[in-house]
């Protein structure tokens, strides 16, 4: 709890500035950064009083002495002139908005040169324009609701807002007739800020806000503001509408033909079933094209602290080595002391191990990023590149690691040092033996049951061969033939939908190869890869 004799420290924020900071219903603050104020208040012991407020005010009271912190601020290099800056808890893009009526694509604020501009007063964007010289017609508002209700009535040609507030408020008042134009550009850092000075207070709240971040509460209070608005926005409405028309008059069309010739119907059904699934697998490719932008943006974003990490452990790894000397003459000289809360002689041994442990971390979140990064990169289907299939089973097993330790407490590998690489897509064989192996995770009963991956050459077949092998329920002789049929599936109570199979058999089938499986009930299954080493005839 904080302390009551201490000195009571005014937080300040934009009253209208969602999901960030934003006054509710009942006129109360609320919001992640917001939020993040009251944990780091909480955890630091600091009394502090949250005061919301139309943003140019909040930067006049700061500069004024009548608030000491801003809860949230963009950093820009002119800003830190005047303010000092804790590490950022957001990054904010900014976006530019026009009506529907508008065709033209903006991808950069230069774009906006001779247009009629409105922004809010005193942000961000407002300060770069003015900064820039960028010579447009400035129209400036208090908060970034009144930017796009402004827009949306008609006035003026575009709104340059931040992103995500943007499209939370264009959401919140169903602001239809307005969109984002062009790719988010501008990524600032967003945190807390403090005038020139009052670097003492900014350190509690960088202390309180590390804190937050080593335990976990920042990442709760982030899903709990972001989770919902960074799901994939499908204008589910519009094609509700659509799929109601298309359905009447497929309905229609369909009485027709049952009227006149009967002998259609079959016909008309087997042609429903093939759209059904061409349906299905365009909302898998587009599941995965969003999974590629989604990925490459979270790779950007890992890879950047992964390699301060590494970056710092070979600088930290010489420090030591500098300075064993003068501990070890200390010691001997004063005998034990505490080195970061333990004991020199313990410490001594531990450390080297632990920046050594740090550095493997590091290493092992980039390459699994890497390996998510080039399972998502989508492309036109090139079945010529060289492909080495137990280095696609490596990538695979890290890629389901997590579902594969959820799952079993035996998985093991025996991958053949000899075996022939083969003509074909990688990422498309890597998709196919991600499907075997989490179809095998789930055939499983308890954990005590277990995978067995193996590959192998087959010379009298000229095929390399890739084999898992689970220890699970088994499968009725009966669907053994059916496995590979689109919509076919045993859990459909699960959520399946019986495509992962069908899709793996299709990429099989263009490379040439064969999908075959092996099951007993009771004891177990095996699904079987075979791939040629030969194209058109011809062996690699």
């Amino acid at each position: 709890m904080p302390d009551s004799t201490n000195k009571l420290v005014i937080v300040g924020g934009d009253f209208n500035y969602p999901p960030y900071e934003f006054a509710d219903k009942e006129g109360k603050p609320t919001g992640y950064g917001t939020e993040l104020t009251k944990e780091i208040a909480a955890v630091m012991g600091i009394n502090i009083e949250i005061r919301l407020g139309k943003w140019s005010d909040m930067r006049d009271a700061i500069e004024k002495g009548e608030i000491d912190v801003l809860q949230g601020i963009t950093y820009s290099d002119e800003r830190a002139k005047v303010y000092d800056f804790s590490p950022h808890y957001a990054i904010i893009n900014q976006s530019v908005f026009a009506r529907d009526d508008q065709s033209t694509s903006i991808n950069s604020i230069e774009d906006l040169k001779g247009k009629e501009v409105i922004v809010q007063k005193d942000g961000i964007m407002h300060d770069l324009i003015l900064e820039q010289h960028i010579k447009m017609n400035l129209f400036t508002v208090d908060t970034h609701a009144d930017a796009l209700r402004l827009l949306a009535s008609g006035k003026h040609d575009y709104a340059v807002v931040a992103n995500l507030p943007g499209l939370y408020l264009g959401r919140e008042f169903a602001l239809s007739n307005i969109k984002p134009v062009g790719q988010t550009f501008a990524a600032q850092r967003y945190g807390f800020g403090v005038k020139k000075g009052n670097e003492d207070l900014l350190a509690k709240f960088s202390e309180g806000l590390a804190i937050l971040k080593n335990t976990g509460r920042q990442e709760a209070i982030y899903e709990k503001w972001f989770g919902a608005l960074e799901k994939s926005q499908y204008p589910w409405k519009k094609v509700g509408q659509t799929a109601a028309i298309l359905s009447l008059l497929l309905l229609i069309t369909l009485g027709g033909i049952v009227v006149w010739n009967r002998m259609l119907k079959k016909e008309v059904n087997r042609r429903t079933k093939e759209l059904k699934q061409q349906q299905q697998q365009l909302l898998q490719a587009d599941k995965m094209a969003s999974l590629g932008v989604l990925v490459s943006g979270v790779a950007h974003e890992i890879n950047n602290p992964c390699s301060l990490v590494s970056m710092n452990i070979s600088i930290l790894k010489g420090v030591l080595r500098d300075s064993e000397e003068a501990y070890d003459a200390y010691y001997r000289d004063h005998g034990d002391f505490d080195l970061g809360g333990l004991p020199y002689s313990r410490m001594r041994e531990k450390i080297p191990y632990m920046l050594e442990d740090i550095a493997t971390g590091a290493q092992r979140i980039r390459r699994i990023v890497d390996d998510l990064r080039d399972f998502a990169r989508q492309g036109p289907l090139d079945l010529s590149e060289q492909v080495d299939l137990n280095l696609v089973a490596e990538v695979s097993i890290r890629l389901v690691d997590n579902t594969i330790k959820q799952s079993t407490f035996t998985f093991s590998t025996e991958l053949s040092k000899s075996l022939p690489k083969i003509l074909g897509n990688k990422q498309k064989i890597e998709q196919v033996v991600i499907n075997l192996i989490v179809n095998a995770c789930q055939a499983l009963s308890s954990q005590k049951e277990g995978i067995k991956v193996i590959s192998y050459y087959n010379e009298e077949r000229a095929m390399v061969c890739l084999e898992v092998q689970d220890q699970g329920r088994g499968i009725e002789p009966d669907n053994l033939s059916k496995l590979n049929d689109p919509f076919f599936t045993t859990k459909r109570d699960q959520g399946g939908m019986g495509l992962g199979l069908s899709v793996s058999s299709g990429i099989v089938q263009e490379h040439g190869g064969t999908l075959e499986y092996e099951s007993v009930l009771g004891l177990g299954t095996r699904a079987i890869l075979s791939l040629p080493i030969s194209v058109k005839g011809e062996e690699i």
